[in-house]
């Protein structure tokens, strides 16, 4: 536009110099004055065109160098308060796309010409983010393929059931087992926006691990693998200042974070094992329920959660399963919980959750977290009915901690009074008298190891242990022994159980466009012991479990914060 108005003017001033100089010759003749004024606007109009060009063209520059600037951080992972170290991300082959940004409030940006996309141009570089309305959607997940080889043959699929492995004079303790799976396999969306100043995010996640003894369809196992979709997480946040509102199935409150409060994956302690029972020792729950957060400070946070109450008697996971009495054999699978029931246990309330997290830096992180159950039984056995209730309780004590650079120690804790569900089921929550009358059982968990980043190797090793009390009473007859832990109780009932964990995750390639592969190594030594143990029988069950992956997980990032 401005390139034609110069050319004129030049042609003009061409002109105007032979109408000047051409006369006479070769000799100089004075034009006209008036002719003399025409040229001198000529030059004035001619400087101020060239002004406006080098501005319009220093203008140019610096856009250029923008969006040159903004491009160049398209492959970078968004730092936000919450996200992840950047040392431990590539150990791990944690992509964008898991990073937590719940901490902080999205930049929503419309479509801009210099992007011909929603955002700047650092969120376009996330290859499989997209956008409706003002909410940015990205898919999250990985593809695994799964190797379990167990010294004994337990029963399951390539998750462990650490209450119920054989024992070796067993038939199932004298076989080997060997299992390939692609049931890990794990998809899901986040969804992020900014609604009237608030931060929303909402988290869907599935895999197929469902029901990995007895499958729906029993010739699942002979021609087709096809294992049926499991729900894993599905709630919504919203972040508005300091408070915080969750909804939705989620990791339970009383899951160790790694830092924060944060329910994202990426902020949770549930260890880097590839067992998908994760190890004995861990206190979580995936469960529904209501949380409110309160923020004092980016290091300080208090939460109350309302979760799904089950009232639990053992049978999960392979826990242990208590005794009742004859008279009340059918409270079990119908007003109590042991295993098998879907739902359908009755509850009082929901259990009630609180915790508090203190991260003075990013290298602490301490945390306290109590809970209350109550369990309600009838006993339609007395005339008018008789009713009993009970509450149970809990607590855990978490921290974590950089010793040196890229070396991490995490010590989790937990004691209850009849909160052993949350110990994965490991151990009941209590037992029934003769009369109905219920009594919580004392049982409490650790899992204490170290994390250490070596180049692109992240390299682990846990402890974890279990311990549950013995709860004993005499049925109606009394004579006969009930409860949780008496002599001839069998070799279910577990006293304690154990596992020693050493595992590798190395990244062998990585691109935040395409995403990354990860090759993945597990050994685990597993041994419970039961209190009562039978003659000729061993003094304990174990067995070892070695696990191989192959991962690759989506590419994707988080749109921007701040």
């Amino acid at each position: 536009m401005n390139r034609g108005r110069i050319l004129c003017s030049l042609v003009a001033l061409i002109g105007a110099i032979n109408l000047a100089f051409g006369q006479g010759q070769g000799k100089v003749v004075l034009a006209p004055s008036d002719e003399w004024e025409w040229l001198k606007s000529q030059v004035a109009e001619q400087r101020d065109q060239i002004q406006q060009l080098t501005a319009a063209i220093e203008e140019q520059k610096k856009m250029t160098a923008a969006l040159m600037k903004s491009g160049a951080a398209a492959t970078d992972v968004p730092r936000t308060e919450s996200a992840t170290d950047s040392s431990t991300e590539s150990a791990s082959g944690e992509v964008p796309s898991l990073s937590p940004i719940i901490a902080s409030r999205v930049i929503v940006k419309p479509v801009t010409q210099a992007t011909g996309a929603a955002g700047s141009a650092g969120e376009a570089g996330s290859q499989l983010q997209f956008r409706i309305g003002t909410a940015a959607i990205t898919p999250v997940g990985f593809m695994d393929f799964t190797s379990v080889s167990r010294s004994t043959n337990a029963g399951t699929g390539i998750g462990s059931n650490f209450g119920s492995i054989p024992f070796a004079n067993s038939a199932a303790g004298s076989l080997t087992e060997t299992k390939l799976s692609a049931q890990n396999s794990r998809f899901g969306f986040r969804v992020d926006a900014a609604v009237n100043g608030a931060n929303v995010l909402a988290y869907m996640e599935s895999d197929f691990v469902s029901q990995l003894a007895n499958p729906p369809n029993g010739t699942i196992a002979v021609s087709s693998n096809s294992y049926p979709l499991r729900l894993r997480l599905y709630w919504a946040d919203v972040r508005k200042d300091k408070f915080e509102f969750l909804a939705g199935q989620s990791w339970s409150l009383v899951t160790p974070n790694r830092k924060g409060m944060s329910a994202l994956p990426g902020d949770l302690f549930f260890t880097q094992d590839i067992d998908v029972n994760y190890q004995a020792g861990l206190v979580w729950g995936r469960i529904p329920g209501f949380r409110l957060l309160y923020h004092f400070s980016p290091k300080t946070a208090f939460g109350v959660s309302l979760e799904n109450a089950e009232p639990y008697v053992g049978g999960s996971a392979g826990g242990g399963v208590i005794t009742p009495p004859a008279a009340l054999a059918g409270l079990l699978g119908t007003q109590l919980n042991n295993g098998g029931t879907v739902l359908g246990a009755p509850a009082l309330h929901p259990d009630i959750i609180a915790k508090f997290t203190f991260d003075p830096s990013s290298r602490f992180h301490i945390e306290a977290a109590g809970l209350e159950t109550t369990a309600k039984i009838v006993n339609t056995n007395t005339s008018p009915f008789t009713t009993f209730t009970k509450a149970g309780v809990g607590g855990s004590i978490n921290l974590n901690f950089e010793l040196v650079k890229n070396f991490r120690i995490f010590t989790n804790n937990y004691y209850s009074d009849g909160g052993g569900r949350y110990i994965f089921g490991q151990a009941p929550d209590l037992i029934v008298r003769a009369d109905g009358s219920l009594s919580p059982i004392h049982s409490g968990s650790t899992l204490t190891g170290a994390e250490v980043t070596a180049g692109q190797t992240l390299i682990y090793s846990y402890y974890g242990g279990v311990y549950i009390q013995r709860n004993t009473a005499l049925d109606a007859n009394g004579t006969t022994r009930i409860g949780y832990g008496f002599i001839g109780s069998g070799g279910g009932q577990n006293r304690t159980i154990q596992q020693f964990t050493f595992g590798t995750n190395t990244t062998l390639w990585r691109d935040a466009r395409y995403g990354a592969l990860n090759l993945m190594f597990q050994y685990s030594y597993l041994q419970r012991n039961p209190w009562s143990v039978a003659t000729g029988q061993p003094s304990d069950a174990h067995t070892h479990i070695g696990f191989m992956n192959l991962r690759y997980t989506l590419p994707g990032s988080a749109p921007a914060v701040r």
